[in-house]
């Protein structure tokens, strides 16, 4: 086995060194130590790597090293098919970035107003990360200028594809200089990504990390079933389990609000995750699934993309996908960080061969368990832990973690215990609340004040 690098083996400044650091990296992870030497030499990339890999790191210390915070210009862009994850990538560059003064980042995306983006922009970052139809619309309106752009990165490029996003790419590819940096990240490698990359990459060094070798620590289980039968299977799936918190992965939308009724009916906590939801909603539901308020995750792929859930308990696929990258970028979500996995997979009788696609590409045999569809109601079905309360106040208001915090442990009562996780937008915050001090909690809130002021509080 190769021993990994250490990130001080590259030519990387003090300040990107200090970034390194606080992120609490040591050695590369393959993809960065297959990519990062030629990033630094500005060659462009087309890499294919699961999610997990540490592909962010590798592309932003590669576009922070060629940044000039002197120029008061956009000298990278990294577009993102989704906020979600755009957001996630905006974070850890921000953390790379530790080093440099005066790094101004901007995140750029749609489903939020355009004005305060407008208004950001009177003074240019020196990168942007944002969604291909915000970043051409505020090119469009010559907002944005990218005009001085030295690295373009293209993260997750076949999701962005799926959902539609070529001419917006297209477009903007046109727009930056033909002589920046160009790199191209994907899960997965059909013929429409070679297509994009050819024509936005000059003579790129082609990378793929073998998504194929699974942590051994992911069970992966495979369960034959009657198509009429599979939402059944999926509820004895769950109670067979029992995980904590579980993504059921969904092949289309339509079927993502389905299985989310017939879950209901069961009694599980199970909430919708698809491309068609407006951003408030997405936020929310994504909230309540990392602060454990729900159990059940019902997403699809492009959805899903740039969730990021700790220790998540299982992966199920309520149906394959159609290409074997998919799948293992899907089972890639459980077993991180040296625990323990479990992906589950219904499989129809017409799907067997993407099964055998999937056997194929591991390079081992598949383990089939047979498995008995719920026939009836449910019976002790695991409630969620938490229960989440939205205060419709937030950073606007100059609201706090502390300060929610503060009343809950003070006039409450509440034991800091039975206090979960916190998030605070712009104008509205969400506490997750062991279950059942709940009710108690959302009383003390309704009736007191934070920070000195009354907020509108709900349970959702």
């Amino acid at each position: 086995m190769t021993t990994p690098l250490p990130f001080s083996s590259l030519a990387l400044s003090p300040a990107l060194l200090q970034g390194v650091d606080a992120l609490g990296y040591t050695a590369m992870t393959p993809v960065q130590a297959q990519c990062l030497p030629a990033i630094l030499d500005g060659r462009d990339l087309v890499a294919q790597a699961p999610t997990g890999s540490g592909k962010t790191a590798a592309f932003g210390l590669g576009l922070l090293s060629r940044l000039d915070p002197g120029r008061s210009q956009t000298q990278a862009l990294v577009l993102c098919p989704t906020r979600e994850l755009a957001d996630q990538v905006g974070k850890q560059l921000r953390r790379l970035a530790t080093g440099i003064a005066n790094l101004k980042l901007s995140i750029l995306c749609g489903g939020i107003p355009l004005g305060p983006q407008l208004a950001s922009l009177s003074h240019p970052p020196h990168v942007v990360v944002g969604t291909p139809g915000r970043i051409q619309e505020l090119a469009k309106k010559r907002a944005l200028h990218l005009g001085e752009v030295r690295t373009l990165v293209l993260d997750e490029a076949d999701r962005m594809l799926d959902m539609g996003f070529e001419d917006a790419i297209r477009d903007i590819v046109a727009r930056v200089p033909k002589d920046r940096q160009g790199l191209l990240f994907s899960a997965t490698f059909p013929d429409a990504i070679r297509v994009l990359g050819n024509a936005m990459l000059r003579d790129a060094l082609e990378v793929s990390i073998d998504g194929g070798a699974q942590p051994a620590a992911i069970e992966q289980l495979f369960f034959e079933v009657d198509p009429a039968r599979r939402a059944p299977a999926l509820a004895a799936l769950l109670l067979r389990d029992r995980p904590e918190s579980a993504v059921v992965f969904c092949n289309t939308r339509a079927d993502t609000v389905e299985v989310v009724g017939s879950l209901s009916h069961y009694g599980f906590s199970a909430l919708a995750l698809h491309g068609d939801m407006e951003q408030r909603d997405r936020d929310e539901v994504l909230v309540r699934f990392a602060n454990r308020s729900c159990s059940v995750l019902v997403a699809s792929d492009v959805a899903a993309r740039g969730l990021d859930v700790e220790d998540l308990g299982a992966v199920i696929n309520y149906e394959l996908p159609t290409d074997p990258d998919t799948y293992l970028h899907r089972i890639g979500r459980t077993g991180r960080a040296g625990r323990e996995g479990l992906a589950l997979s219904l499989c129809a009788p017409r799907e067997l061969p993407r099964a055998k696609a999937i056997e194929e590409r591991q390079g081992r045999p598949l383990r089939w368990v047979p498995l008995q569809p719920l026939s009836g109601r449910a019976g002790d079905v695991p409630a969620a832990a938490m229960a989440t309360l939205r205060i419709d106040g937030g950073r606007t208001d100059k609201l706090r973690a502390g300060d929610i915090v503060g009343a809950l442990t003070g006039a409450a009562g509440l034991h800091k215990d039975a206090i979960g996780r916190i998030d605070v937008f712009a104008t509205r915050s969400y506490v997750a609340i062991a279950r059942p001090q709940a009710a108690k909690a959302l009383a003390a809130l309704r009736e007191g004040r934070i920070k000195g002021r009354r907020f509108r509080v709900n349970r959702l």
